[in-house]
């Protein structure tokens, strides 16, 4: 559920002693006395914020906002993945276990952010980018790329600039200029890119004055590199026809390739037949959080009518074989040895933060390859979990199903998918 933002509920959670090292460090309320403040009420701290300039404000409530949304369990993952890297390089060995302990013995993730922004900007920037991508969802993927080291010098990472600027100039009439940045994470590559969208007019208030005024936003492409996998994601939120030519582009300019190399159909696919049995167990560690998966809705499609499919969709908040129930119904009703499963519905209650109560995450999965999950650090956990129940994507060898059906993949999914 996404956080509503508000500078008095900052004040509030953030602790006096960490608000009044940041207005010191801009030579403001000086006069207050923090120590004295209540740690909950901030009355007149809020009435002395709304007096300050509207510009000097703004500035803070920008960085209030980018704190405000590092302060969570993702937030606090990124800083500890951008600080590895940069420690890394520190003459002292113990640097990076140092930075560790000294964020896990603050009392929560407003204080972690804080602490990171006021004494170790360094990281900030880094991290800022892998939280944003943490969050992103619908990565084009393009594996079985040679294991090229990515080239993350100015002048490769310059040129990526270029051709992203010239492509899109020439195609769409945009992006006449952009900037790429890489960072490292672990053994990922990420580059980051900003070309210029085109002009826009915004209702905004400027100074107590308010007017329609034009501005040239950035919009966004992302790549992440795994040189050990040979493989590349890419996050672009635009028409589909430029994800190749993008894929192309890294492929040439960071990886120095001659050219993209082909790109072999990915044919791996969910077996989903075993979740037809209403005995199925999942598999998962102990210490994954994970409570419970239930089965919520499964689809059946027929192997011998293209296009025939059958729902089944229940409550299981009293029952969570509900849909095992109703699938029992429905075979005394009508043969089912035509249908195959190729699509459900999971939902997975586990506990994200130790003081914090379980979530339900809903996990939809379509065959052959299709998934909802993310690649963020909840996203891989719950991949973790249906690998280990062995429905994770496999290469199409002969995958029999729970009900003695070979299916020979992918030579079904003209029949099995629309």
């Amino acid at each position: 559920m996404t956080r509503h933002y508000s500078t008095r509920d900052f004040f509030r959670h953030m602790p006096n002693a960490l608000l009044a090292r940041y207005f010191a460090g801009r030579a403001v309320f000086g006069e207050f006395d923090f120590a004295a403040m209540s740690e909950t009420r901030h009355d007149e701290l809020f009435a002395a914020w709304l007096a300050l300039p509207e510009a000097q404000r703004n500035t803070m409530d920008a960085e209030f906002r980018d704190i405000f949304e590092m302060s969570c369990e993702k937030g606090c993952r990124a800083i500890l993945d951008e600080a590895q890297w940069h420690l890394a390089q520190d003459a002292d060995p113990n640097a990076a276990i140092a930075f560790t302990e000294k964020l896990a013995a603050l009392a929560n993730h407003f204080e972690r952010a804080m602490v990171t922004y006021l004494d170790h900007n360094l990281f900030w920037r880094g991290a800022m980018h892998f939280y944003h991508a943490d969050t992103l969802s619908h990565w084009r993927k393009r594996k079985n790329l040679p294991h090229n080291a990515a080239q993350v010098d100015t002048t490769s990472t310059q040129a990526l600039a270029n051709r992203i600027r010239t492509y899109f100039h020439h195609t769409e009439g945009r992006g006449n200029n952009c900037v790429v940045e890489p960072f490292r994470r672990g053994d990922l590559d990420y580059f980051f890119a900003y070309p210029e969208d085109y002009s826009q007019q915004s209702p905004e208030w400027v100074n107590g004055q308010f007017g329609i005024r034009p501005h040239n936003p950035a919009f966004e492409v992302i790549f992440v590199y795994s040189q050990s996998e040979g493989k590349l994601d890419l996050n672009y939120r635009g028409a589909y026809k430029a994800i190749e030519p993008l894929q192309a582009m890294f492929a040439e300019t960071i990886l120095q390739l001659p050219e993209l190399p082909p790109d072999p159909k990915d044919s791996r696919v969910y077996d989903l037949g075993p979740l037809r049995q209403r005995n199925f167990e999942f598999t998962y560690d102990l210490g994954s959080g994970i409570e419970s998966v239930v089965v919520k809705k499964l689809r059946l499609s027929s192997r011998a009518t293209r296009g025939e499919r059958i729902s089944l969709e229940a409550d299981t908040s009293q029952d969570p074989q509900a849909v095992y129930a109703l699938l029992d119904r429905i075979q005394t009703a009508m043969p089912m040895a035509q249908y195959s499963v190729t699509q459900v519905d999971l939902a997975v209650t586990i506990v994200v933060e130790a003081d914090r109560p379980p979530k339900t995450v809903n996990i939809h999965i379509t065959y052959p390859n299709s998934c909802s999950l993310k690649y963020d650090e909840l996203g891989l956990k719950l991949r973790d979990m249906l690998s280990a129940s062995g429905i994770e994507p496999r290469e199409p060898t002969d995958l029999v199903t729970s009900d003695a059906t070979t299916v020979h993949a992918p030579t079904p999914v003209a029949a099995l998918v629309e």
